[in-house]
């Protein structure tokens, strides 16, 4: 189905679901959508009405993206394993490094707000209502960053900008160390957990011996 037939959709009078379209068409819809919803000062200020915006945003899935895919596969050759968008955990994380308890999450520039990208310029349309929903999602991102935190999790944010080609090697040597970084944390951590229960231990076992002797000697009095 061509993408032509999305666009009539959109500036049509006539409200779709995402049920109404066959898997196939479904597909190349959540194509679509995110593909045009980057350039959102021409979609979304200009072709669209506010109900349509609102439908079309509500079908925008974050998981699976192509940044979020460019730095899997990159991570995987590295010999990093990991799960993919862990609901259990805050904010459902794009990436979940068990092993060196660390999160990735890959965000879009324009709908997180990167500051000083030129990507995350916000439109000269509707410019109250863009502003106040990326501040949105910036106070939400920092709420799951200290959720994660207090959780004992270490949170790295990767850019959409920084998976582009010209910096993509860059980007990658810097969150590879990072996550190296953070599994020596936590084995320092755990080592330092393990020493401590040791010398609990030894502590114990002389108070008990020490008690022991004691009532041994008030037995014999």
């Amino acid at each position: 189905m061509p993408l032509l037939f999305f666009i009539c959709v959109y500036k049509s009078d006539i409200v779709y679901k995402f049920s109404d379209f066959c898997p196939k068409s479904r597909k190349m819809l959540q194509e679509f959508l995110i593909l045009y919803s980057r350039n959102t000062k021409r979609i979304m200020a200009d072709i669209v009405s506010k109900e349509q915006r609102h439908f079309i945003m509500s079908q925008v899935h974050s998981a699976s993206t192509k940044p979020e895919t460019i730095l899997r596969k990159f991570l995987w050759r590295q010999g990093f394993r990991y799960r993919v968008n862990v609901r259990r955990l805050p904010g459902s994380p794009d990436i979940v490094l068990s092993k060196y308890r660390t999160v990735i999450f890959v965000h879009g520039c324009f709908w997180h707000g990167h500051k000083g990208c030129k990507s995350a310029s916000i439109p000269k349309s509707n410019t109250d209502f863009w502003t106040a929903k990326i501040a949105r999602n910036q106070e939400r991102d920092q709420d799951v960053w200290r959720q994660l935190e207090a959780k004992g999790w270490y949170v790295i944010i990767v850019w959409e900008c920084q998976l582009k080609k010209a910096v993509l090697d860059e980007t990658i040597s810097k969150v590879s160390e990072e996550i190296y970084h953070n599994g020596e944390a936590i084995q320092q951590t755990a080592e330092e957990r393990k020493k401590a229960r040791e010398v609990y231990q030894l502590e114990m076992r002389a108070r008990r011996e020490r008690e022991a002797s004691l009532k041994a000697e008030l037995a014999q009095c």
